[in-house]
């Protein structure tokens, strides 16, 4: 029997372009995933780059989700153009996309995820690597689209509800309309972590990207004032090896820091062993939308250590130590305090760590946004 001889409730799109993404990408295989399992009353199109065609459809069972070739890259013009005409094609009852970039001329029913607005708090073109005027233009493109998406979209999901807080408060858009999905986290085995045992021991760890916001040039400045009370103690900084990490080594190099590692191209494996054995995780951060890192942590029986700010403190709660991210002797007391911790204390943090993770999972995360499609529905 076919697809098409089969009856679905609802005909709902998906927007996977960004699959292969870190973040973002993440968030969409995961949801694809859970959805295979647990819905079979819907049918699915999934908008995919030809590029991943043949990984996606080698993982995908279910008689209920399509694959359609779309290689149309987000941020473009022929994203706004021409996206909106094969959208119109596949005659959804509902398009969900999972980032706030879509096709402002799509006026059919769909439903966006707004993981962030840091963006909207940190303006400057400090964050881009274009030539000021540019990033400008983009920037007023940013703001129409993100404007269409939270007056047209019949529901609008975030990860947190400090990023609810902050969607109603800097968009004025009701609270009805924002639904809250917290994400999950993957879990790893001791086995593995004691496999990729790192010999460096006695570090602190950074994971993450190096934009502004991070605010990773004060975390190097209070950890350089840490460092002059112990001396033998390093700084490890995971992320993507682009035009930041590059700036940022470079100011290191030419102040002649001593005790920070960068590592770049980094498996899972490796991150884990690095979370399993670091004296603690730190982030310095400014803003948050779900935050990752930490819930990474937690679960390699790690302790963190975050800035004071809303979406951490929803995340991790007592499971974290905490500290002000623009004052660095209110940091640099507080690595002293994670450093010197006595194992009762770091195994009762640890503890909290792992409980906290529980209640966070990708199967939870899916199950409420299915019922975020159906509302949408009984909404038409």
């Amino acid at each position: 029997m076919s697809k098409m001889e089969y009856t679905f409730d609802m005909r709902i799109g998906i927007d996977c372009r960004l699959w292969n993404e870190t973040g973002v990408g993440r968030y969409i295989r995961n949801l694809v995933w859970e959805l295979q399992k647990r819905d079979k009353k819907n049918q699915y199109v999934l908008f995919i780059q030809s590029k991943d065609y043949e990984n996606i459809n080698s993982q995908l069972s279910s008689r209920n989700f399509q694959l359609k070739r779309t290689d149309i890259h987000w941020h473009s013009l022929e994203e706004q153009i021409t996206f909106p005409q094969v959208l119109y094609k596949e005659n959804l009852d509902l398009m969900h996309f999972p980032y706030f970039s879509h096709p402002i001329f799509y006026h059919k029913p769909f439903v966006v995820t707004i993981h962030d607005l840091i963006i909207n708090h940190f303006p400057t073109g400090k964050a881009s690597t274009l030539p000021y005027p540019i990033y400008q233009a983009k920037r007023i493109g940013y703001d129409i689209v993100v404007k269409h998406a939270i007056k047209k979209s019949k529901k609008i999901i975030v990860p947190l509800n400090a990023v609810k807080d902050d969607v109603i408060m800097t968009c004025g858009v009701a609270s009805d309309k924002v639904e809250v999905t917290y994400e999950g986290v993957g879990q790893m085995t001791n086995d593995k972590w004691q496999m990729l045992n790192d010999p460096l021991r006695k570090y602190f760890l950074y994971v993450g990207n190096a934009y502004p916001h991070k605010n990773l040039e004060f975390l190097i400045q209070a950890f350089t004032d840490f460092r002059k009370e112990i001396k033998d103690v390093q700084l490890v900084l995971v992320g993507k090896d682009d035009y930041f990490y590059q700036r940022l080594r470079r100011k290191v190099a030419q102040r002649k820091l001593k005790g920070m590692i960068f590592k770049h191209n980094v498996s899972d494996e490796e991150l884990f062993a690095l979370y399993a054995n670091a004296k603690a995780l730190i982030s310095a951060s400014l803003m948050e939308g779900f935050g990752l890192p930490p819930l990474e942590a937690m679960s390699a029986s790690c302790p963190i250590l975050l800035s004071a700010i809303p979406s951490f403190q929803e995340v991790c709660k007592d499971a974290a130590f905490y500290f002000d991210p623009r004052n660095s002797n209110s940091l640099k007391k507080q690595m002293l305090v994670v450093y010197n911790l006595d194992k009762k204390i770091r195994q009762e943090y640890v503890t909290k760590g792992l409980e906290r993770v529980k209640e966070f999972s990708w199967e939870k995360m899916a199950r409420q946004t299915l019922k975020v499609y159906e509302s949408c529905i009984s909404l038409r």
